[in-house]
């Protein structure tokens, strides 16, 4: 019998088109998060990263979760939750103080926060993310700690995600219908940063290709935070549906193909190998079907890829990822799993390219050690590190500082990714 959740227990639910996953941690004596229990169900009600059948996801979510509780030994009640689809936006937003000459106190900081929480305008949309990324003294930029020292202005990078608003509440929807408390719903590429890139990537510039299921996000780091992010309605799933149409067989069948004989790149013995295909038609994939060579099924799995990189290439052009920061991207989601991937996108976009895995948990099992199982990992690391949020925050909320100065303030920029 399950036990009642402890203390400091953390658990991480990715809502994806191909599939809905759970992980339950917690943390070490050392701050080291240790996995306790893992899910995974099909998901069958996510389209494009939007939800287009909430009993079908809400049945995935409690069947995920109740597989990592049985796993961990224990009942959650929270989750944290991932947020994938189309229409995210990310800006970063300046706020700046006149402190004359004074050492930053901690209530210059607190109303420095306050008047950036005021200055959020989200245009319509939820905003999933809210926070105070780096501090700026008479202009110098990436001070994490401006306590004590002396400027004459002070300012703030505050990081926004933001999101449409009917997606984001269908999703919190469907997990509370599961019976579970959304602690937080964070977006996929913040998550998935976590999880895949360094301190040092984040910081001096870095693309990061979420290749999912039904949509490949593209966002850009820089200055360490997120600066950038495009979402594209297409994934790995478009090429598994192009398999199965050329060759006439079944998604499930075509999914294999992909995984056993698919490849990014192609070789000369390609065209002697010869794969069986199981018609459309035939119960449990038993059947006359043809046969064709692995030339001819990578020849379709080429033909997507190119498109699908053609796309990613546009948009990192319009995210303004070039010059000498523009030559490190990193590959995750299960596209990434794809025989091949990152020497093809290395030689398609002209820069360096890898593939990034979840690191840095214990006990994590192999099966979900993947590129697949990035943003579940990285939701983890977000919970674990509890990061301030500006959105916690009360609008006109009124803290104590120093009178002279602090009624000038203005918002610097909408966003911050032509300049890095």
């Amino acid at each position: 019998m399950a036990k009642i959740a402890p203390e400091g227990l953390i658990t991480a639910l990715d809502i994806g088109s191909s599939k809905v996953s759970a992980m339950i941690a917690q943390k070490g004596d050392g701050g080291e998060l240790i996995v306790l229990g893992t899910g995974q169900r099909e998901s069958r009600g996510v389209k494009r990263g939007y939800i287009a059948d909430a009993a079908a996801t809400e049945a995935a979510v409690r069947e995920a979760v109740e597989q990592a509780e049985r796993i961990a030994g224990t009942n959650i009640e929270n989750v944290w939750v991932s947020f994938s689809a189309g229409g995210l936006v990310s800006d970063v937003a300046s706020v700046e103080f006149e402190l004359g000459g004074h050492r930053v106190e901690q209530a210059d900081i607190d109303a420095l926060l306050q008047a950036g929480r005021d200055s959020i305008d989200p245009a319509g949309r939820i905003v999933l993310h809210a926070q105070p990324a780096l501090y700026t003294l008479d202009g110098l930029t990436g001070v994490k700690r401006p306590l004590g020292l002396h400027a004459d202005r002070l300012g703030v990078h505050i990081h926004v995600v933001a999101a449409d608003g009917s997606p984001v509440r269908n999703l919190g929807l469907c997990v509370a219908n599961a019976h579970l408390e959304v602690k937080s719903i964070i977006a996929s590429p913040v998550a998935t940063g976590l999880a895949c890139l360094s301190d040092e990537e984040r910081e001096l510039g870095v693309a990061l290709v979420e290749l999912g299921a039904g949509i490949t996000n593209v966002s850009l780091f820089a200055g360490g935070m997120l600066v950038g992010l495009t979402s594209i309605p297409i994934g790995a799933a478009d090429i598994t549906d192009d398999i199965a149409s050329a060759f006439g067989t079944r998604r499930t069948h075509a999914e294999r193909m992909k995984c056993v004989h698919g490849s990014a790149n192609a070789s000369p013995r390609d065209n002697h190998e010869m794969i069986d295909v199981a018609p459309i038609s035939a119960e449990d994939g038993q059947g006359d079907g043809a046969r064709i060579t692995r030339a001819q099924l990578i020849g379709v799995i080429r033909q997507r890829l190119d498109h699908l990189i053609g796309e990613v290439r546009k948009a990192l052009v319009e995210l303004k990822f070039e010059g000498p920061v523009g030559r490190q991207v990193v590959l995750t989601g299960g596209g990434a799993e794809l025989n091949g991937i990152a020497d093809y996108a290395q030689a398609a976009l002209g820069r360096s390219v890898r593939v990034g895995r979840p690191r840095g948990l214990s006990a994590l099992p192999e099966a979900h050690s993947g590129p697949a199982f990035a943003t579940l990992a990285g939701l983890a690391f977000y919970a674990a590190s509890d990061p301030i949020d500006l959105r916690a925050l009360p609008r006109g909320h009124q803290t104590v500082h120093r009178p002279k100065g602090f009624a000038i303030f203005r918002r610097m920029m909408a966003a911050a990714r032509a300049n890095y």
